[in-house]
């Protein structure tokens, strides 16, 4: 059972990042939950990857969260794994774009799904639920309270 002091670090962690995520191996899926503005930042961070050509190289990958284990990473072709999101700097960029423009049209308390536009043959998808304003990513997370 972690600490008060690590549940509270990892509170912490949740709300600068600005959404929760998880992955659901039964239903071979990634997560992301957040307001709209927390939600931009995972499509802000993507392309701030994107753009830094020292992540040109393959398997180059950047981890994102307290838990740390949403990776995005470059690869030959895109693809969503158990393992990470990962595909050409293009592909990287062109998909934090794509989120972008989902935000401004997505209900709250609805969910889009990119595995379609992005990695059509991947084993996993990638879903983004957009929650109000007032979402705490922290609150998400069962296992730091």
């Amino acid at each position: 059972m972690p600490s008060a002091e690590i549940n509270e670090i990892t509170q912490r962690e949740w709300r600068e990042l600005g959404y929760f995520y998880d992955r659901d191996d039964a239903a071979r899926e990634w997560k992301l939950m957040g307001s709209r503005a927390g939600l931009r930042n995972f499509s802000i961070a993507l392309q701030a990857y994107a753009l830094d050509m020292r992540n040109e190289s393959l398997s180059e990958h950047e981890h994102f969260g307290p838990y740390g284990y949403l990776e995005i990473g470059t690869w030959t072709t895109p693809e969503i794994t158990e393992h990470w999101i990962a595909g050409s700097l293009g592909e990287i960029h062109q998909l934090g774009l794509t989120i972008q423009a989902h935000l401004d049209f997505v209900p709250i308390g609805e969910c889009f799904r990119l595995r379609a536009t992005f990695a059509p043959r991947s084993p996993y998808e990638l879903v983004l639920e957009v929650q109000a304003n007032s979402f705490d990513p922290a609150k998400a997370d069962a296992y730091c309270w």
